[in-house]
């Protein structure tokens, strides 16, 4: 029986570590152990340190239902939405813009100050040519300091609420007025004004927005997308499905109901909330068996 024992325990380790390498790999591309290497690992000074807030927040599998539900908020401010629309390859490239945006939170919460200066500096060039009409002939431009502050607010409210609900360990009010101080400068950097810097600010920014907000052809046809038909194989659906309902049941009530969605299976967000701990402790379970 010890041998039995010893020899399924070795196997659901290697299926553990195999699966974590997998998911580490989509999120970050073929080279994630190189990408992880160089971010981590380079010498410099670093904005962050692994004691602070922002490490415990996006070092957390609960930024994987975060990603999406931010993904959600954001798709509701219809210029915001409109520059994705046409300027971004979500539909034909949904992998190759994951590796871009998890590599964009990577270097500017754990790189030297230098690699993420340089990123964002990247970024701000690329933004000259996202200008546009949306779907009612509105004009937008991604360098807008308004679009910019929007973007910012809904991805770190979409973050630390994430947090809050599946995080590993809980935050104090304290530290998570940390977080928002700390995420503050590079959405400064990116062009933002009235950047927020405590959750009481980021929750009062949040609502300021909501007049200009609606589900947008683009915003349903991101949500269908995103939700409905997700670039995934089968095998990886289950653990997508309860991520799915957990980054639903975290957005705000009015953001839900304007998308079309509902509060979670058999209408009960407490249901959502379940599947969304479950899907975040999987794959925080098998991450942890390829953290270096």
């Amino acid at each position: 029986m010890p041998v039995m024992t010893t020899t399924a325990s070795r196997l659901l380790t290697g299926a553990r570590r195999r699966a974590g390498l997998m998911v580490r790999s989509r999120i970050a591309g073929d080279d994630a152990a190189e990408q992880r290497q160089r971010i981590w690992h380079s010498e410099g000074d670093r904005w962050n340190s692994s004691g602070d807030a922002i490490y415990a927040v996006h070092g957390d599998a609960s930024m994987f239902a975060g990603g999406l539900t931010a993904l959600l908020l954001q798709s509701l401010h219809p210029l915001a939405m409109a520059g994705v629309a046409d300027h971004s390859d979500y539909r034909g490239d949904p992998w190759g813009r994951l590796h871009r945006t998890s590599q964009f939170i990577a270097t500017t919460t754990f790189g030297t100050i230098s690699d993420a200066t340089d990123l964002i500096r990247a970024i701000n060039g690329m933004h000259r040519s996202v200008v546009g009409v949306d779907y009612r002939g509105r004009p937008y431009d991604a360098r807008d300091p308004h679009l910019l502050r929007w973007v910012h607010v809904a991805e770190i409210w979409s973050f630390l609420e994430c947090h809050r609900l599946y995080g590993r360990a809980p935050m104090s009010p304290g530290r998570q007025d940390e977080y928002v101080r700390q995420t503050s400068r590079t959405g400064i950097m990116l062009g933002a004004r009235g950047v927020p810097t405590t959750v009481e600010d980021l929750a009062a920014a949040l609502e300021e927005y909501r007049p200009e907000l609606e589900a947008s052809p683009a915003a349903l046809d991101a949500r269908h997308f995103l939700l409905d038909e997700p670039p995934v194989g089968w095998t990886a659906r289950p653990a997508y499905a309860m991520l799915r309902e957990g980054a639903v049941a975290a957005l705000p009530s009015w953001a839900r109901r304007s998308l079309g969605l509902s509060d979670g299976p058999f209408g009960s967000r407490e249901v959502a909330l379940h599947l969304g701990r479950a899907g975040v402790w999987t794959l925080r379970w098998v991450l942890d068996a390829v953290e270096d």
